[in-house]
């Protein structure tokens, strides 16, 4: 499809799968360890996986992990639907900016630095700093089941920051993006985008949000996915016309953001289930690009279970939690960076050192 100049066919050809010979240089180093073969579970796979995406064995530590939170502020949650008021996600931002938040912490914790994308909060600019508002689309997107969330040149615009947002990391050398959202009514929008991908019902994929709401909340909330996917169907097939119809601003730079990432070989650890929703309108894109991502929780979300599910990704971790700005993401990040320790610096048994052969070269695929 071409919007404006916005070719997504391009992802299709630019986006390579992880070398498949670097999984299997990295699973015979593993053999030459001297450990039982699964004794160290998951770690194992996940040190073949960064193997692959760094394109090389041993793998290095990961040294410059960035989280990225994209913002915004979603028109359907004048309906009742998330037990925050509409137009309140700037509160969020500021806590995670003061380092107050649980993301914010957890980040502190972990030595993570965290970048805000003011995409569409429906605040007064001025109250932010200017390195978060300078990205902004729109004061607040439309409210997805009576009107488009996004125009199609905001969405196209918002789809473009995205890229470009992914094309800073690459270039400032980020090794692994920890991704994150902030808004209020977005996990509706992320419903709505699940269910249109996965042909299924309103019911199926609706949960209770980051901050969970009563019944009659969400009971209006399967209707707002209800009606949001009556306006999805008809434009299935244009995936920018979709994030238009019902994705909002946020969703949009996040869609644009991991299938750049995927371009640019930069890996990601995907959080909850509006990312994950993000991913599933990626893979329908560029079906190569979920390689480059990994699902670091369960949220417990009815949806993200579905996407992830289609997604054929194994959450690392299952503790449910759904707060969003990339906390559940954080948690796994310690198993990743354990990952990658060990299949960087775990030596192999004399007679096979990893000093006797050549690390694989970034051009082995």
């Amino acid at each position: 499809m071409t919007d404006g100049g916005l070719n997504l066919h391009d992802f299709g050809d630019l986006i390579e799968r992880p070398g498949a010979r670097l999984r299997r240089r990295a699973e015979e180093r593993r053999t030459r360890v001297g450990l039982a073969p699964g004794a160290l579970g998951r770690l194992d796979g996940i040190g073949t996986w960064l193997a692959a995406v760094q394109s090389r064995v041993p793998v290095r530590p990961l040294e410059r992990t960035t989280a990225v939170v994209f913002a915004g502020d979603h028109g359907i949650a004048a309906r009742g639907v998330s037990a925050r008021p509409a137009g309140s996600a700037a509160t969020l931002v500021r806590a995670l900016l003061d380092g107050t938040s649980p993301g914010a912490v957890l980040a502190r914790g972990a030595g993570v630095p965290v970048r805000v994308i003011d995409t569409s909060l429906d605040c007064d600019p001025g109250g932010l700093p200017a390195e978060v508002t300078r990205y902004r689309i729109r004061r607040g997107s439309g409210a997805l089941d009576v009107e488009d969330a996004l125009t199609a040149d905001e969405a196209e615009r918002a789809f473009r920051l995205g890229m470009a947002v992914a094309d800073e990391e690459a270039d400032a050398g980020t090794d692994l993006i920890v991704l994150g959202d902030l808004s209020v009514g977005g996990t509706t929008a992320a419903g709505v985008l699940i269910a249109a991908m996965c042909g299924t019902d309103a019911s199926v994929v609706t949960g209770r949000g980051g901050m969970p709401i009563d019944d009659l909340a969400w009971m209006r909330k399967c209707a707002a996915i209800r009606d949001g996917l009556r306006r999805a169907r008809p434009v299935l097939g244009d995936q920018v016309r979709l994030l238009a119809a019902v994705g909002g601003a946020d969703l949009t730079a996040m869609t644009g953001f991991l299938l750049q990432c995927a371009v640019r070989r930069t890996p990601v650890l995907l959080d909850g289930v509006v990312s994950a929703a993000c991913a599933l309108v990626g893979q329908r894109i560029a079906f190569r690009a979920p390689d480059w991502w990994l699902a670091g929780q369960a949220s417990g979300e009815p949806g993200q279970a579905k996407a992830l599910d289609r997604l054929a990704a194994e959450p690392l971790l299952d503790h449910g939690v759904t707060v969003g700005e990339g906390t559940g993401a954080l948690l796994a990040l310690p198993l990743v960076r354990a990952a990658a320790a060990l299949a960087a610096e775990l030596p192999e048994r004399p007679g096979h050192s990893a000093d006797s052969a050549p690390a694989v070269a970034a051009d082995a695929t």
